[in-house]
C-alpha cells in the first residue's frame, strides 16, 4: 500500500482542497464514495448469504438453485468496481514503494503525476467500453445465457458506473495536484 494511504500528514498523502469549486468537488465525490462502500458492503454480505444458502440447499437439502451464481457475481462485480473511486480515494492500491524511496521528492511527484494520467486515460477507456457494453446489453436486450437469465445489462452498469467514479476522482486528484503545483510556483 503507498504511504500515506489514509494519514493526511503522511509523506504520501493526497492533497485535499477545502475549499472553492475544488473542496466542494472533493467533499461531494468523498460523499458518493461512502455511500457507495456501504452498498458494496451489503452487496458482499448478500453475496456470501446466497452462496452460503446455496451449499446448503445443494447438498443438504437436494434442491439446485439456478439463480445464485449469477446474484453472487454480480453482487461482486458491483462492489469491485464501485469501490475502486473510494480504494484511489485513500489511495490504498498496490504501490511500489521501492522505487518511490529511491527517488528525490520532486521526481517522485512527476512519477505519481505520471501515473495518475496514465491510469486516468486507460480507467477513461474502460468505462468508455463499459457504457458501450451496457447500451448493446439494453438495446438487445441480452441476458445470461442460463435458465434464470438476468439482463446483462446489470454488470455493465455496474462497470460503467464504477469506473466512472473512478475517473472522476483520477481526474479530481490531478486537477488537484495541478493546481498546488500552481499555487507553489
Amino acid at each position: 500500500m503507498s504511504a500515506g494511504a489514509g494519514d493526511p500528514g503522511a509523506p504520501g498523502a493526497e492533497p485535499h482542497p477545502q475549499t472553492g469549486v475544488l473542496g466542494a468537488l472533493d467533499r461531494a465525490l468523498a460523499a458518493v464514495n461512502r455511500l457507495v462502500v456501504l452498498v458494496g458492503m451489503l452487496a458482499l454480505l448478500v453475496a456470501s448469504c446466497v452462496l452460503t444458502y446455496s451449499v446448503i440447499s445443494r447438498y443438504l437439502v437436494k434442491a439446485a438453485t439456478d439463480w445464485q451464481d449469477e446474484v453472487a457475481v454480480f453482487c461482486i462485480v458491483g462492489a469491485v468496481f464501485l469501490s475502486g473511486a473510494w480504494v484511489q480515494a485513500q489511495r490504498g492500491h498496490v504501490g511500489i514503494e521501492a522505487i518511490a524511496g529511491v527517488l528525490s521528492p520532486a521526481v517522485n511527484r512527476v512519477r505519481r503525476a505520471l501515473v495518475d494520467v496514465m491510469s486516468l486515460a486507460f480507467c477513461a477507456f474502460f468505462a468508455w467500453k463499459s457504457w458501450t457494453l451496457f447500451h448493446e446489453a439494453w438495446v438487445d436486450k441480452m441476458t445470461t445465457s442460463s435458465t434464470f437469465s438476468p439482463p446483462l445489462t446489470i454488470p455493465y452498469g455496474l462497470m460503467g458506473a464504477g469506473m466512472t467514479l473512478l475517473v472522476l476522482q483520477l481526474l479530481l486528484q490531478s486537477v488537484v495536484r495541478l493546481a498546488e503545483t500552481g499555487e507553489r510556483e
